[in-house]
């Protein structure tokens, strides 16, 4: 039987990129050849094993470098049915690569629609799905109309940002005059303004084969992220409770809606939305991408799966069958107090005489470790049990008791 050829592109050998890419490559009857910057050398050596053919370039986001080294890798493969990539940056210059390749994938339009949040929100608005008023905006006047319709708090982001980086929270008029200074927006380089939704803040994580959506996990954070990005010293927490019950009807509908009008048909996504305090729901953007923040691990725990396969399995094969959500599932991430790098862990000896039965895995941080300059923070404990409750209630210990300081 043929092997299946697949490129996958992974600029750099980041630890969760390379986890998606183990997955692919460990997959039967699928051959992987991996595009990237990085040196060959660099790769764990149990990986390197696994891939048919590798393609170094100087830039991995280069969507003409991206092409060149996908009609090297064809070469060797036999052609390329798929192209893959699990980083936010990567979307659009992938689909522009499968268009002019004619290679099966999310296309141009869609990718755009997802990377620029502006667009995203132009979409939303179109098709009657919930969202914070936003406006994109190059200079300080825009800006200043902006805020005199909306009021204030505002947040204020780049249109193609990931991750909450460049994204600031502006209270006031004083504070929205300090960011113009700062951070002035241009016509060539404009801000995407937005009300900043108060409420509960959660992901909504969805699988689509064929423009359908078969699966979905809802999860929160506590607190939000720009909070956490707000107070470098907040160690935070993501929870997926096991019940994910009729509460959560009028985010799936929406979700539905959005994911559809932005023109997805099939992949992971993960969207970002709050409950405000009077009940209604806002999306704050959505990434057709797998989630960051360990969210592939912590839903590979919450239902026993392997997510990192399961994504490459839907990507390569468009297969996927839903799993039951079989355990809440909860994360802490350990942040440093201070400046300077680690220098002592304290109260882990204090949870681990309590929590270590639901503890399923555990990345600690270590004396003399350099910051990340992260929301991730320096390290982080998962916790796994069947009851929501407990989760939650451990989860209160992890972020109350475990204190890194820095110094």
């Amino acid at each position: 039987m043929p092997m299946r050829p697949v490129v996958f592109v992974a600029p750099f050998f980041l630890e969760t990129t390379l986890r998606f890419v183990d997955a692919a490559a460990s997959l039967p009857g699928v051959g992987v050849g991996l595009i990237s910057e990085d040196p060959e050398e660099k790769l764990p050596p149990g990986l390197r094993a696994k891939l048919a053919a590798h393609w170094r370039v100087d830039d991995g986001m280069d969507p003409f470098q991206i092409a060149g080294g996908v009609r090297a890798l064809s070469a060797h493969l036999g052609g390329c049915e798929k192209l893959l990539g699990a980083l936010e940056e990567l979307q659009v210059p992938l689909a522009e690569v499968r268009e002019g390749l004619g290679i099966e994938g999310m296309d141009v339009e869609t990718a755009r629609n997802f990377r620029d949040k502006a667009r995203m929100k132009d979409v939303f608005g179109a098709a009657g799905v919930p969202c914070a008023p936003h406006r994109l905006v190059g200079d300080a006047q825009q800006a200043l109309s902006f805020a005199n319709e909306v009021g204030f708090p505002l947040v204020a982001k780049p249109p193609a940002g990931a991750g909450a980086r460049s994204t600031f929270r502006l209270d006031d008029a004083d504070s929205l005059g300090q960011w113009l200074a700062a951070q002035p927006p241009r016509h060539d380089a404009p801000f995407l303004l937005e009300e900043f939704v108060q409420g509960e803040e959660h992901s909504f994580d969805s699988v689509l084969i064929g423009g359908r959506m078969i699966w979905h996990s809802i999860s929160q954070y506590l607190p939000t992220p720009l909070e956490v990005l707000r107070n470098p010293w907040i160690q935070w927490a993501v929870i997926l409770p096991r019940e994910i019950g009729d509460e959560f009807n009028d985010i799936r509908i929406a979700a539905v809606r959005g994911l559809e009008a932005l023109g997805l048909v099939t992949g992971l996504t993960h969207m970002e939305w709050f409950r405000r305090k009077d009940g209604s729901i806002a999306i704050s953007e959505v990434a057709a991408r797998p989630p960051g923040a360990q969210f592939t691990t912590l839903m590979s725990y919450a239902h026993d799966l392997n997510f990192y396969r399961a994504w490459a399995e839907l990507m390569i094969f468009d297969r996927f069958d839903p799993p039951e959500r079989q355990f809440a599932v909860g994360a802490a991430f350990l942040r440093g107090q201070g400046t300077g790098r680690v220098t002592a862990i304290h109260g882990v000896d204090e949870v681990a005489r309590s929590l270590a039965p639901i503890v399923v895995e555990a990345k600690l941080p270590q004396p003399g470790q350099a910051p990340s300059g992260t929301y991730e923070g320096e390290g982080y404990v998962v916790v796994r049990h069947e009851d929501t409750a407990v989760v939650e209630e451990a989860i209160r210990q992890l972020v109350t008791t475990i204190k890194v300081e820095l110094g």
